[in-house]
């Protein structure tokens, strides 16, 4: 009797990148690997999208396009090359509107992506209808998604066989457009006997020529289980990485899945050898990255708090950064309450994002004393419809903290209606920026990443990507450049003729000897005399914005800065009301719990 052949992805290089470093890889560094899997004899791969767009413009000081572009390079002409996409919410956490959401498309297509998986984390069809049409219209194959996770122990009422069979049926119902369909389990806590019911009704109601796929993560400890049960229920196509970046928290190996099927009915079609071989190029690729333990173990608090593993490792090194690791554990189980109140929505970005803002917030300020902004617009219904209704109570908080009604209205005509959102938004926070050049791609950065696409476009962005060795700048001379690091910053900058190019924009420049220019201000202007009062960062994080200057007025609430942690702006305002005397950081340091900020004369 023939074998069936089992098709896979893999996901390495963008889901295994997020799973395991939290997103945060140069390109160079891995595109070798890419070509060592192609010549292994892998076509198909995810390439992008998900937090591996953002990542690139907040850690890398890269450009995902760019990087779209290298890929299709190091994987030939003829790969199937695949990104994320969170429906109305793009490659960001926040939704967008309709014309930025069909330019996401445009642009993905445009820089040789073939596929694109869409899914929203509620389930709400509502949310994949417009962003669905817009894939294939580019001229995208387009992989519509069912999210799946585990409820809590003793915890019913959604994630089961006959909630994601009616998802489905809504989807259909909907006429969505799309190629192919996904059940995709970012927290890997789906039960394998709910995975094979799932699957089994979800080819009943596909007939046998649609390609059914799923995708799980070994986090949980139960991924081999849950790929053995799709098959045997009926999927085509499951996800699979590559060493250094398979197990934990990404999907398992190749090769593990490989050994798992020798003997039986299936057929993965690979050479071992071969991919062997690719997965030791990787290695040396991939050597000098630090590699956080948590994201090498099965946890078992996940199954009661589904933390997905493409976000667990983005959520730890968003802690390393802040100096709070040690509350961890604590947040994590945190999440429970957090989930169990927040409507079921599937624990994948971005609401497993939320999840883990609110939980970091019930454990930092005590529970539900402060609303996380993704959190609160959820349970109010500004993401879309929660699988089951928000806890009544936490409806009331948020409402009031946010000074939001609830609403049933369809997230993208709400979106459409914001003058922040869009298109010409984006063109706009250009322009404030003194930045001329509206390529589709700086207005998709711009609307995508907001401040700190801005800082990259300005070549005012820093680097973030944590390694075991440093990394050693390069020499100057011979053309190559040198990188300068002035307060914390790095740019890299190289002269050629009358022009500097620093980081990456060219600027003229004329240089001769002497200083005969005026010194540069202080960071900090000398404060006069008499009383004055300090403000200190509530928390740790990185200074987003400094919205006041020395010399400024302000009244007791204002807000004098924002800082971000764990992806989120928390104002910070005066204490009293006077003038600013000293700014003692600038946009983009990182400060710590209790640093001082700025002084109020």
């Amino acid at each position: 009797m023939s074998k069936k052949k089992v098709h896979f992805m893999n996901t390495a290089f963008r889901d295994g990148f997020q799973s395991v470093f939290g997103a945060r890889v140069y390109t160079k560094d891995f595109i070798p690997a890419v070509e060592a899997a192609a010549a292994a004899g892998i076509e198909h791969f995810e390439a992008g999208g998900g937090a591996r767009f953002q990542a690139l413009y907040f850690y890398s000081n890269e450009d995902a396009f760019d990087m779209m572009d290298q890929f299709r390079k190091a994987a030939g002409p003829n790969a199937d090359l695949q990104t994320l996409s969170r429906g109305v919410n793009v490659v960001g956490l926040s939704s967008q509107s309709r014309d930025i959401i069909r330019l996401h498309a445009k642009l993905f297509k445009k820089h040789g992506i073939t596929t694109i998986r869409n899914f929203d984390a509620l389930n709400d069809v509502n949310n994949l209808i417009d962003s669905g049409k817009a894939i294939v219209d580019a001229g995208v194959k387009h992989e519509v998604c069912v999210t799946l996770m585990s409820l809590p122990e003793g915890i019913s009422g959604a994630h089961n066989p006959d909630f994601y069979e009616q998802t489905l049926k809504n989807i259909l119902a909907a006429e969505v457009p799309y190629d192919s369909v996904c059940f995709k389990d970012a927290s890997g806590t789906a039960t394998p006997s709910v995975v094979y019911e799932s699957i089994k009704r979800a080819r009943k109601l596909l007939g046998d020529k649609v390609k059914l796929v799923y995708h799980t993560h070994e986090t949980a400890g139960v991924s081999v289980a849950q790929y053995k049960a799709a098959l045997d229920a009926g999927a085509n196509q499951i996800d699979l990485a590559m060493a250094p970046v398979s197990g934990g928290t990404s999907q398992p190996d190749i090769m593990t899945m490989y050994h798992a099927l020798r003997g039986s009915e299936y057929d993965m079609g690979i050479n071992p050898a071969k991919i062997y071989e690719a997965e030791e190029v990787f290695k040396e690729c991939m050597k000098d990255y630090f590699t956080p333990p948590e994201a090498l173990k099965v946890e078992p608090l996940i199954p009661q708090s589904p933390m997905p593993g493409g976000a667990l490792t983005a959520n730890t090194q968003m802690l390393r950064d802040n100096g709070l690791m040690n509350r961890y554990e604590e947040i994590i189980k945190n999440m429970e309450e957090v989930v169990i109140k927040g409507g079921f929505g599937t624990s994948v970005t971005p609401v497993s994002q939320f999840y883990f803002q609110q939980a970091f917030n019930n454990t930092m300020f005590g529970p539900w004393k402060k609303i996380a902004d993704g959190y609160g617009k959820m349970v109010l219904g500004y993401f879309g419809k929660t699988p089951v209704q928000p806890d009544a109570e936490v409806v009331k908080i948020a409402a009031e903290q946010m000074g939001l009604e609830p609403t049933n209205r369809l997230v993208a005509d709400i979106n459409d209606e914001n003058p922040k959102l869009g298109i010409d938004a984006a063109k706009k926070l250009l322009s404030d920026n003194g930045i001329s050049d509206y390529s589709e791609e700086n207005i998709f950065i711009a609307a995508a990443c907001l401040e700190k696409g801005i800082q990259f476009l300005k070549g005012e962005a820093k680097t973030n990507v944590r390694k075991n060795i440093p990394e050693a700048a390069p020499t100057a001379g011979a053309g190559k450049g040198v990188t300068v690091t002035i307060n914390g910053r790095a740019y890299g900058v190289k002269l050629e003729g009358g022009k500097a190019i620093v980081n990456g924009k060219t600027y003229d420049i004329d240089i001769k000897d002497g200083i005969d220019g005026p010194s540069a201000p202080a960071a900090s202007s000398a404060a006069p005399t008499g009383a004055s009062v300090t403000v200190s960062a509530p928390m740790p994080g990185l200074v987003l914005r400094v919205p006041v200057a020395v010399g400024d007025t302000v009244a007791e609430g204002d807000v004098v800065m924002v800082l971000e942690a764990m992806k989120m702006e928390t104002p910070v305002s005066a204490t009293a009301g006077g003038t600013v005397r000293a700014i003692a950081v600038k946009q983009g340091d990182q400060v710590a719990a209790g640093a001082t900020l700025l002084e109020i004369g």
